[in-house]
């Protein structure tokens, strides 16, 4: 069955509702305004977490509803329902009306894309593998970590899935859908040594089924990984504190790239011109050789989107092209303000959530220096492969990110761990003072999660090695 079919049955037959009579009612609802949509959501998932060998939580939930929203300028009204109601959505029609009363728009025409095979599968993984299936899974996780080290004190392994279905229905009768699966292995673990403990993790996921995660190649590498992070930190010493070379490694460390440069690339801030790189568009905000696209359009990644939940088809955006701006994550909304055309990037966390201008999968292109050569160019500074929480300012662009496997580079080599090091800085500064990008590209192993305005969507990110001078190391050491 086709992934248009599911969705219709689910939206539409199975609630009793008639596409037909639904155009019509969003025709009359939007008459008059600038853009708009209804959305409808049919959504089930579930998570069972296992902690010291026992199930310590597992949960099932499905929700469904719509959110019917109008625009008019700069303003919107949105409207919401948990029931697949046409009554309902009668009522929110009348709601979101008032917001372009006596507003003479000219609705945008239905968004027009490439048709492309589909992203990844449309069957629900939740079914894919039985309840005992994935207990038997995590109860071998947690055999194999404690075989593996016998300082493991401690071992929690999550397995967590969901299946969306959407459809964006509007005034002019086009409708999207999309099925999109998700599903996340994480692993962490607690190793004692002399009086001291220290945690590691990993985790990997994606918009497949639960048997791309759960082979015991795929969890046993999950497991060696969250217990080498641990035993690095056993041995760690505090960082330095100064002003430094950074050397990032590639994959995750992306998220440094995601928070301090592609949130000020969503088109809302730039159209509010509070974001640092807000009027920049033929400017050079980086070094030469830094090249920064948002694809919604691989195959499988947790961050991708077959639609955007305006119904607009997703793709590949250079945002940045060798130093230069190029252009902004654009929705619907903010795309028409700023005269420019939507780039597949209006999301939303679920039907209780009007969209706003969001990143997919964002990352950084390779270079062409080996990795071996960027550390080796360093003096002295830090080598940053992996990072936990961080905070940036959108307006200045200032950033402070801590840094969860760290080591000091001396003299070109990489030496002992430190424990403790954040990197300070400001992000489109950062960007200009990138000396040496690497041709190890990675992405992140499928695990982001980004918020914003409350709400919260999946997200890739990724980067090769970089090299960037002048940030601020954070540490305890004297």
């Amino acid at each position: 069955m086709s992934a248009s079919v599911q969705a219709h049955d689910l939206l539409f037959v199975r609630p009793g509702l008639d596409p037909a009579r639904l155009a019509r009612l969003v025709a009359e609802a939007l008459a008059g305004a600038d853009d708009g949509e209804l959305f409808l959501e049919y959504r089930q998932s579930e998570t069972v977490v296992l902690d010291d060998g026992r199930i310590k939580s597992a949960n099932f939930d499905t929700a469904q509803g719509f959110g019917l929203r109008a625009v008019a300028g700069e303003a919107h009204g949105y409207a919401h329902g948990s029931d697949l109601d046409e009554a309902a959505i009668a009522r929110a029609a009348t709601t979101v009306k008032a917001v372009h009363a006596g507003h003479s728009g000219r609705l945008a025409a239905a968004p027009v894309g490439t048709i492309r095979p589909p992203l990844y599968t449309g069957l629900n993984p939740l079914g894919s593998l039985g309840f005992a299936a994935k207990v038997a899974v995590l109860g071998e996780i947690d055999a194999y970590a404690r075989a593996r080290d016998a300082r493991v004190t401690q071992v929690t392994a999550s397995l967590s899935g969901s299946w969306q279905v959407v459809a964006v229905l509007r005034s002019d009768g086009s409708l999207g859908t999309d099925l999109r699966p998700m599903v996340r292995l994480n692993v962490s673990v607690v190793l004692s040594e002399n009086g001291r403990m220290e945690t590691g993790g990993h985790g990997i996921g994606g918009r497949v089924a639960y048997d791309g995660i759960t082979t015991p190649a795929a969890w046993r590498n999950c497991v060696d990984e969250a217990l080498r992070q641990a035993v690095v930190n056993l041995g760690s010493i505090p960082a330095p504190a100064g002003e430094m070379p950074v050397v990032l490694g590639p994959g995750w460390p992306g998220v440094m790239l995601h928070e301090a440069v592609g949130h000020g690339l969503e088109g809302d801030f730039n159209r509010k011109r509070t974001s640092a790189f807000s009027d920049r568009i033929g400017q050079r905000v980086a070094a030469p050789g830094v090249t920064v696209v948002d694809d919604g359009s691989l195959p499988d990644r947790r961050g991708s989107i077959s639609i955007d939940d305006e119904g607009t088809p997703s793709g590949r955006t250079v945002l940045i092209e060798d130093g230069i701006l190029t252009g902004y994550l654009q929705d619907r909304l903010n795309a028409r303000l700023l005269g420019a055309a939507p780039t597949g990037n209006g999301r939303r966390q679920s039907f209780a959530h009007a969209p706003l201008p969001r990143m997919t999968n964002t990352f950084m292109l390779a270079g062409d220096k080996d990795p071996a050569e960027i550390i080796a160019s360093v003096e002295r500074g830090i080598y940053a492969v992996n990072f936990g929480g961080g905070q940036v300012d959108i307006t200045s662009g200032k950033f402070v990110f801590s840094a969860s496997e760290a080591y000091l580079i001396e003299n070109g080599r990489v030496g002992p761990a430190v424990k403790g090091a954040t990197l300070i800085g400001n992000g489109p500064e950062a960007m200009a003072q990138v000396k040496m990008i690497g041709n190890d590209l990675a992405l992140d192993p499928g695990i982001g999660t980004c918020g914003k305005d409350g709400q919260g969507v999946p997200v890739g990110v990724g980067q090769p090695s970089l090299r960037i001078d002048g940030l601020t190391v954070g540490g305890t050491a004297v």
